[in-house]
């Protein structure tokens, strides 16, 4: 969509630093971090995967379901795919009543299955980049750990080609942020993660993944209203970003859904 008043073009470029444990350092992973290892059940990996390979653009972000082991295990039995209230390409932000919306469906999901489920963590996508955290990524995931210290984070990097093979290939890596020192930075500590097999699709994933198609057509909607509202564009602008609207809508369901001959 188009938002400027003349054919200028303005591009910003972030840089994304990631912050790895430096080997000067000595971590005391048993007695800093809360979490030895996530088991992700296959279902709820396949709505991640679905959800991340659906926008090549921009990041896209949902929330992990489970519950917390004694022995410092997270389980991660379902995901929420969360509507993006800003879309870009190296970032995303979820509205603060997504973010209550979920807890209340971990609580129905408790009730209904008579387990402590809460939620566990978050995912997002990183097109067309590395799969390491960034600096914004790592203190996101900080934030979230002085809620609740178990809480993890999942990033799945998609659309990468192999520059050997020319094949596709999809890299996944579960973190939580830690800092050396009182004061420092936060860095990135990565935490192994398992995906669980599963005999079938469970009926919350499944409802997940008949969720995202209308997903994404709600997003395109809400920016195009948006665009659509300002007040300094003129109409062959408004017309032009009609038709890109309407040529984006039927690509939204058909990625998800599928063309039918």
């Amino acid at each position: 969509y188009c938002t400027l008043e003349n054919t200028e073009v303005k591009r910003c470029a972030c840089l994304c630093l990631c912050f790895r444990p430096r080997p000067d350092r000595q971590y005391n992973l048993t007695k800093t971090m809360a979490v030895s290892a996530v088991h992700l059940e296959s279902d709820a990996f396949l709505v991640c995967m679905n959800h991340a390979l659906s926008t090549e653009k921009e990041e896209v972000m949902g929330l992990c379901i489970g519950e917390v082991e004694i022995s410092r295990i997270v389980h991660i039995h379902s995901v929420i795919i969360l509507r993006r209230s800003d879309k870009r390409k190296d970032r995303v932000e979820i509205s603060p009543e997504q973010l209550s919306a979920a807890s209340t469906e971990a609580e129905r999901l408790a009730d209904m299955t008579g387990r402590p489920m809460r939620v566990v963590g978050w995912y997002h996508s990183h097109p067309h980049i590395t799969v390491w955290p960034s600096h914004v990524d790592v203190r996101t995931q900080a934030m979230y750990q002085m809620l609740d210290q178990c809480f993890v984070g999942l990033i799945f990097s998609c659309f990468i080609e192999d520059k050997n093979t020319k094949t596709g290939r999809v890299l996944y890596t579960c973190f939580q942020s830690v800092q050396a020192q009182k004061g420092s930075e936060y860095e990135r500590v990565e935490i192994p993660i398992h995906v669980v097999p599963r005999e079938a699709i469970g009926k919350v994933c499944l409802e997940s993944a008949v969720e995202l198609p209308r997903i994404l057509c709600q997003e395109e909607q809400d920016t195009y209203r948006k665009i659509h509202s300002l007040a300094h564009l003129d109409p062959v602008t408004k017309i032009h970003n009609g038709s890109v609207f309407t040529k984006n809508l039927p690509d939204r369901k058909e990625k998800r859904v599928g063309k039918k001959d």
